[in-house]
């Protein structure tokens, strides 16, 4: 199924800031960018580059003396979604688990899987399947915690939002990601867009390791699940933020499409709740390697990724990863929640 996605951030530059931008749609062997066009305005130069581990990827430019930034990202992506029967799905015990999943069994800062661990056990420790463990924990979720915009902020984490029990998405993935580590089972936190989301915005869910696959799970029910184009993923929304601020920077607005590319209007079925009864739904297991990162000029912005293939990587580069590059004197981090 082929989307088109957008967005337009806009900046207040207060001083000299580095910005760390995840707004591209991720390649992985289940979803290939088409085309894609990224735009920065004021034109400033900048490097985009994957992480280690290939589940995000990022831009990094300095702003030098711009009082303002506007942000355009557009692109059309093939996602192959998988719909297969969850019947079919064994049991993956830790000790057979590959070693790249295993990460995602511990607390992370903002799921503290240790704290709810005899929630998750009197709740949902009888239910007698992973799959159905998760299943029950999405709709615990969606029927205790209101979802409410604007009721939390970038510090708001799983076990505070046991306790409001109020949040957005972010947080209805938090707390999934929290009680399926809490029961063993290895879950990540999803950043992409999401179509027919109201209103739209960048969206978070959550997959959790079933039988040897991620599959995804939206506690929040507010769009079909074959409708996501993954941006990033990571332990918590402090591995996928949209923007990560380190200066003098402010978020003004920011505006989000996903809309099916012309010809796919007829051929799209959403995936909703009730077909998770039945049916499990996967995107892929693990991105691609990590590719490239390059220094690119705002003049070579237009990229077509026709064969989708990347560039070698750079072994100058450190890995990407956000906490790495910031400076000496204690920088103002302010990730942009999702």
């Amino acid at each position: 199924m082929r989307f088109h996605v957008s967005n337009q951030i806009q900046y207040k530059i207060e001083g000299p800031t580095t910005l760390i931008l995840n707004v591209h749609a991720l390649r992985t062997p289940s979803q290939s960018i088409i085309s894609e066009h990224f735009q920065l305005d004021p034109i400033l130069k900048y490097e985009e580059f994957v992480s280690a581990s290939g589940e995000n990827r990022f831009v990094r430019l300095e702003t030098g003396d711009a009082k303002a930034l506007r942000v355009s990202y557009n692109a059309e992506v093939d996602v192959n979604c998988h719909v297969f029967p969850h019947s079919n799905l064994g049991v993956s015990p830790v000790s057979q688990m590959h070693r790249n999943v295993i990460p995602f069994l511990f607390p992370s800062r903002y799921c503290q899987s240790d704290r709810l661990y005899r929630l998750a056990f009197d709740k949902f420790g009888a239910i007698p399947t992973p799959y159905e463990k998760v299943v029950a924990i999405t709709d615990w979720i969606n029927s205790n915690v209101e979802y409410t915009l604007g009721s939390t902020d970038s510090g708001t984490s799983a076990f505070d939002t046991v306790t409001q029990r109020q949040g957005v998405c972010r947080d209805f993935a938090h707390l999934g990601i929290a009680l399926c580590r809490a029961l063993t089972i290895p879950a990540r936190y999803f950043s992409g867009y999401a179509y027919q989301l109201q209103p739209p915005d960048f969206h978070a869910c959550f997959e959790a390791y079933i039988g040897g696959q991620w599959l995804f799970f939206d506690a929040t029910r507010l769009a079909p699940l074959n409708g996501l184009v993954r941006i990033g993923t990571g332990r918590d929304a402090a591995d996928t933020a949209i923007g990560t601020i380190f200066g003098r920077m402010k978020l003004e607005t920011i505006s989000v499409q996903c809309t099916l590319a012309p010809g796919e209007e007829n051929n799209f079925k959403p995936v909703t709740r009730e077909d998770q009864n039945l049916n499990a739904v996967s995107l892929d297991t693990l991105a691609t390697p990590p590719p490239p990162q390059n220094q690119v000029n705002q003049g070579q912005n237009n990229n077509q990724n026709q064969n989708n293939q990347a560039p070698a990587p750079n072994p100058n580069n450190n890995g990407g990863a956000p906490a790495s590059n910031a400076p000496n004197s204690a920088p103002v981090q302010e990730p942009v929640s999702v």
